[in-house]
């Protein structure tokens, strides 16, 4: 299997650096693309970059990647709380997934400590700001060459 590894991104973070920027910073998600797709390079992973305000289209990339990927890096942003439905397809995909979090939520409102997706994370970052994203190229690079 090749080195692809998505990077899913959920609701409103197509306003990033936009929308509440003293939670989230002034990046854009375009500015954490570009930043992902040179780690992915210096990392030798390929990159599919994909974000979404309908669940469903985020539950058909995971089940895309099931075929195609070795690795996925998820920021559900609110599904995270609400998705039972993105963690099944998560618990249909074989290989490691790193949920990430742009805003530390343990420190935010009470419903946001709750995660479906953690339940099938190999790994959480939160708090980070965007370096989490590429925390987690790093960490799936990582584990997929421990498991050579």
């Amino acid at each position: 299997m090749s080195r692809l590894v998505y990077v899913l991104n959920g609701p409103n973070l197509n306003l990033l650096g936009k929308r509440q920027p003293h939670i989230y910073g002034h990046e854009t998600l375009a500015d954490v693309e570009r930043d992902c797709r040179a780690l992915a390079t210096e990392l030798g992973l390929a990159l599919r970059f994909h974000q979404s305000n309908r669940e469903y289209e985020i539950i058909d990339w995971i089940h895309e990647a099931r075929e195609t990927a070795c690795g996925l890096a998820i920021n559900p942003a609110a599904f995270t709380h609400t998705s039972v439905a993105v963690l099944d397809a998560l618990n249909t995909f074989n290989h490691p997934v790193i949920e990430v979090h742009i805003s530390n939520v343990h420190k935010r409102e009470e419903f946001r400590h709750k995660s479906f997706v953690s339940l099938r994370a190999d790994g959480v970052i939160a708090g980070c700001g965007t370096l989490g994203y590429q925390l987690a190229l790093r960490c799936i690079a990582q584990l997929l060459d421990r498991a050579k």
